[in-house]
């Protein structure tokens, strides 16, 4: 019989569930996380065997979202399962990822792979906190070599006090957004995106979130050490194979080692490419060492460079390129290098450059999520392009990869603080960084590119927004001796200890994304990295504000006009017709785009100015409130008899588009008519004036012989009156209007 394991703690208020061994048992390491309604299930599992002829550690994070988690079936016609995982659950898996993966030995080759599948969501609690528990306890209790646990917290901020795992309400109205991972002493992964905050204040929500979550990574070291398997230990045989190897490369690596790096990244591959057939070729006289042997004796160069690189540091203040190590790599910023785009800008930092182009389109454009957390739209976009040709390699192109989603992700959080409300500025905007060339913080270049692309556009941000990696160098045999680098290149993430990216206005953080390769860094590292990255990103505003100190008061010639309109939301069904057919014409004959959402806004996209205004026109007809005694020259449509003798009654005028009313046989002439068609025609044109009004009957009752002299003499002759007669056409069942109504531009 099953034994099944229960813990409970309460964590900010309220009470998170741990249970182990009741489901899938066949996985190395499995339990699920409750937290409020909210239920996760992690599994960890390890391959048997290395995996052979890798050089990386093959550690693979998939977070699965679920429909029926939320009670949902897919809107698709004709798909219903789940497919491609949304962009909401790649950034998911990339928090647990960059959560748990330098806990790892980087050493290691066998597989492992960290499923988190969320089971069910309350619409409260996000998802992505108990994820990180589970996965961070499915790893602890496994045998899966690991230096865990680690644990989640969220932090907020509303009205001005810190708000610990805030609900999806709570974070709307949260002036930054922290997701923190750390162990019991230090912090592990950092990802926040804020309303232009200081940086006292994100250090203080570092601290407090750092604070309670040690509760939860003490939870889980006493699971672990009550039902946690024994860790698998490394096999010793190969510890004396690469001793071995080493003793054979080391003196050649060393003596060519400081000749390796230049301030050219071609340059610097070119040299370790030369190196690594140099020292493949001294193992390759040695008869006794296998091909897998000589493999590793060429990685070992890798390693020797880190140290060198490290070394300059921490004993010269100097890093591989020469600079010093609060110093910023040449720094340039263009706009309107393309022709017909509706904005575009182009960044430059050292040998990194991002194209950065604009597209505005109207509302009709905006991306509809659907997903199990996600619903509603999303008016601002960024992709993130990253090409091979990028860093002079050779890749087929295979669509955006998790880390382009990623990317773009960061982007376009550190932009949405400072974009202008849809009141204010009604476009749908979508921006796309192109990487042209990368050594370093690419994705800080393209929140630099978008910013000065966006204004390039016209688009009214409040301010631009600059971004900046910062690097850690640690003596590895005490940390608390550090060097902490400004704007740090490729061999630096790589060979390093933090990647540490800030991105913000002069007044304040938007958007922060730390990556570490230590098992974690202090709470101290983080204030001190904080403040300094300020004063690197200032230096690159000022750059920035050079090439353009604020956005272009006019769109671009090319970009689309959008003219709004507010209209009583009971008329919008007169605009969108029976079946759609008023809205449809009038945008067939204009070429326009109309969105009308709920509350009777209006919008009208158009790149022609004459169809704008003449849509324009058509709808402020269609909703004009008809007075009485206002005059039309309308068009006859049709001709109305008696439904007994058929007789000619009347006849049926269109005085506006769509709006139309009767002229009644008896307001034809001021001489007595005794046949319709003897005076009006269908598609005559016709001078009336509007003699009644009933509103709630929707009908008007119009007279052409008010409008004509009358005749001297003239002696009234009275005959029976058969009222306003209903206007033709009309349709008290139609509907119409954009379900969407107006939303924040993005949820996350």
């Amino acid at each position: 019989m099953k034994k099944i394991h229960d813990f409970e703690l309460e964590y900010a208020g309220k009470p998170l569930k741990i249970q182990i061994g009741k489901l899938a048992e066949q996985a190395h390491g499995s339990c699920t996380v409750q937290y409020g309604e909210t239920v996760v299930l992690a599994t960890a599992v390890t391959g048997r065997t290395p995996r052979e002829g890798i050089d990386y550690f093959p550690l693979m994070v998939d977070y699965e979202e679920k429909l029926y988690a939320a009670g949902k079936i897919k809107g698709s016609r004709w798909v219903k399962r789940e497919g491609r995982a949304t962009d909401e659950a790649v950034l998911t898996a990339r928090v647990i990822d960059r959560s748990i993966r330098p806990l790892f030995k980087e050493a290691e080759r066998k597989d492992v792979q960290v499923v988190i599948t969320v089971l069910s969501v309350d619409n409260e609690n996000d998802p992505d906190v108990p994820a990180l528990i589970a996965a961070s306890t499915a790893l602890s209790i496994s045998s899966i070599p690991w230096n865990g646990p680690v644990a989640a917290i969220r932090v907020g901020q509303v009205d001005g006090k810190l708000v610990l795992n805030s609900n999806y309400e709570e974070r709307e109205n949260s002036d930054f957004d922290l997701f923190l991972t750390g162990n019991k002493d230090e912090v592990v992964m950092v990802e926040l995106s804020g309303k232009e905050i200081d940086e006292k204040t994100a250090t203080e929500a570092l601290n407090l979130g750092h604070k309670n979550l040690k509760d939860i990574v003490k939870l889980i070291g006493d699971i672990q050490k009550k039902i946690g398997q024994e860790k698998t230990s490394e096999n010793e045989d190969d510890k004396e194979e690469l001793a071995a190897i080493r003793k054979k490369v080391e003196g050649h690596i060393l003596h060519k080692v400081n000749d390796v790096f230049n301030n050219n990244k071609d340059e610097t591959k070119t040299n370790i490419a030369n190196l690594e057939s140099e020292v493949s070729d001294i193992l390759k006289e040695d008869n006794e060492v296998s091909k897998e042997q000589r493999a590793k004796g060429v990685s070992m160069i890798d390693e020797y460079l880190n140290e060198a690189a490290r070394k300059m540091v921490m004993t010269q203040d100097i890093r591989v390129d020469g600079r010093k190590i609060d110093e910023i790599r040449d720094l340039t910023s263009e706009v309107g290098i393309l022709p017909r785009v509706h904005g575009s800008g182009l960044f430059s930092r050292g040998q990194t450059q991002v194209l950065s182009v604009v597209t505005l389109g109207g509302p009709g454009a905006e991306q509809h999520l659907d997903g199990m957390e996600e619903e509603g739209k999303k008016r601002y976009m960024h992709h993130y392009n990253f090409p091979a040709f990028s860093v002079g390699e050779v890749r087929p192109n295979r669509g955006p990869s998790r880390r382009d989603i990623g990317h773009g992700a960061l982007a376009e959080k550190a932009l949405i603080p400072v974009l202008p409300s849809q009141e204010d500025f009604p476009y749908t905007v979508r921006v796309v960084s192109e990487v042209l060339s990368s050594n370093g913080s690419s994705s800080q270049a393209s929140i630099c590119g978008s910013s000065l692309s966006l204004m390039d556009a016209g688009v009214p941000i409040k301010a631009p927004v600059a971004g900046i990696a910062m690097g850690l160098v640690t003596d590895l045999k005490d940390k608390n001796n550090y060097k902490i680098l400004s704007d740090i290149q490729g061999i630096e993430d790589h060979a390093f200890d933090m990647d540490f990216k800030v991105a913000g206005t002069k007044n304040g953080i938007t958007a922060i994304q730390l990556d570490i390769k230590l098992s974690g860094i202090t709470l101290e590292v983080c204030a001190e990295t904080l403040i300094k990255a300020k004063e690197a990103r200032l230096k690159i505003l000022e750059t920035m504000d050079k090439a353009l100190p604020e956005a272009r008061k006019d769109l671009s010639d090319h970009a689309p006009r959008i003219t709004t309109l507010h209209i009583d939301p009971d008329k919008i069904r007169d605009i969108i017709g029976p079946g759609g057919k008023i809205i449809n014409k009038m945008i067939e004959e204009f070429e326009v785009e109309i969105d009308i959402e709920q509350d009777g806004s209006v919008f009208i996209t158009a790149t022609d100015k004459e169809g704008n205004e003449k849509a324009v026109k058509r709808i402020n007809d269609i909703t004009k409130d008809i007075e009485v005694n206002e005059e039309y020259e309308g068009t006859v449509s049709q001709i109305i008899k008696g439904q007994n003798n058929g007789d000619e009654i009347g006849a049926i005028v269109e005085i506006l588009p769509g709006r139309d009313g009767m002229v009644h046989i008896s307001n034809i002439d001021w001489k007595r008519v005794n046949k319709v068609t003897d005076y009006l025609n269908v598609g005559d044109t016709v001078k009336v004036k509007v003699m009644g009004v009933d509103k709630e009957r929707d009908r008007i009752e119009l007279s052409r012989k008010e409008l004509i002299p009358k005749p001297e003499g003239y002696v009234e002759e009275r005959r029976p009156s058969r009222g306003p007669r209903r206007p033709h056409g009309s349709n008290d069942n139609r509907r119409g209007g954009n379900q969407g109504g107006n939303r924040p531009f993005n949820k996350r």
